[in-house]
């Protein structure tokens, strides 16, 4: 069993942010997306994994290094960014014939992992969705059985999205139908979609069944990664009991926030709804439903709603950011 990770994205919806921070490294919750994802999998058992890396690829190559060092794993590098499918193709020599879990790099989602890995048939994660046109879409007979699957269709006939986890048993069928895929066509920007390939095993004769996840948090956005911040801070001040407001040396901290080692916070109100990476320094401020990088510096700001990252530094503003590394602002 070997779970491949795809975080070659260069997370274009997140900039400026990811110009510099690879999208699967921004913090939530006291993690990162990437740890979230493998501390999950980890869990359940998976001992074996596959990174398919390529923007800003050795920035991951070192988190995983560093934060993981007892873990068995192969980087895969996919240069030319050429879709899902392209990815997983270019991981056949590192996964052979051992069976695969699937997980995107920029997805968290609630299931039972162990009871995926323990199936008898291949499967595939989905979610009801209100507007299915964005979404690869499976669609479903009453058992749950997979009967077509479909990217981003004009006219969908369910509302099923494929959230971005797959189980898969049928490994050389899987990649035996990538091949395929690769050779026949690109979709109108050059891309290879997995969702065609899982389609063609389905007309073969694979047997997919549909598993529903609980929650599904799609980190690729502002707003939904700030959402997401905000469920799993909830989570996590839920498993520790009932948190009250309390006083960090001259500040307020209000629950649910995550506060990394290091970080100096003076005369503030912090949270509810904060992420705060490692020595970091905040001073006179205000901020909620916010995540700010490591060794960052603000001072005398109202934020709400915002996205700070690594080593910025920002003075005397009440606004709603998305800030990139390394950015010094000033509007005092």
């Amino acid at each position: 069993m070997k779970a491949i990770i795809p975080v070659a994205g260069a997370g274009t919806k997140l900039r400026p942010l990811t110009y510099t921070q690879p999208k699967a490294l921004i913090p939530i919750a006291g993690k990162t997306i990437l740890s979230v994802i493998v501390d999950q999998l980890l869990e359940a058992g998976v001992t074996d994994f596959v990174f398919v890396i390529g923007y800003l690829g050795e920035k991951i190559q070192r988190y995983i290094a560093k934060t993981y060092p007892n873990l068995s794993y192969t980087l895969v590098n996919q240069t030319d960014r050429k879709g899902l499918g392209h990815a997983i193709w270019l991981t056949q020599d590192a996964v052979k014939d051992d069976e695969v879990m699937i997980v995107l790099g920029d997805t968290v989602c609630d299931y039972n992992v162990k009871e995926i890995l323990n199936s008898q048939v291949s499967q595939i994660g989905v979610r009801k969705v209100d507007d299915p046109r964005s979404f690869g879409v499976a669609e479903l007979d009453e058992q749950d059985n997979v009967l077509r699957v479909v990217e981003k269709p004009l006219i969908p006939k369910s509302n099923m999205a494929m959230v971005g986890v797959y189980y898969i048993k049928e490994t050389p069928a899987l990649f035996k139908a990538l091949e395929r895929h690769m050779k026949e066509r690109t979709d109108d920007e050059g891309e290879y979609h997995l969702t065609s390939a899982l389609e063609h095993m389905i007309e073969e004769g694979t047997k997919f069944r549909a598993f529903r996840v609980n929650n599904w948090f799609d980190c690729g956005k502002k707003e939904t990664l700030l959402s997401t911040n905000a469920i799993l801070l909830k989570q996590m001040s839920e498993n520790k009991g009932d948190e009250k407001p309390f006083h960090h040396e001259t500040s307020v901290i209000i629950p649910p926030v995550s506060i990394a080692e290091g970080c100096k916070i003076h005369n503030s109100i912090i949270g509810p709804n904060v992420t705060i990476g490692e020595f970091t320094t905040i001073q006179s401020a205000i901020i909620k439903d916010t995540i700010i990088g490591s060794y960052a510096e603000l001072e005398e700001v109202v934020l709400h709603s915002s996205i700070i990252g690594n080593d910025a530094f920002v003075r005397g503003l009440s606004q709603s950011l998305n800030i990139g590394d390394n950015t010094e602002i000033d509007l005092g």
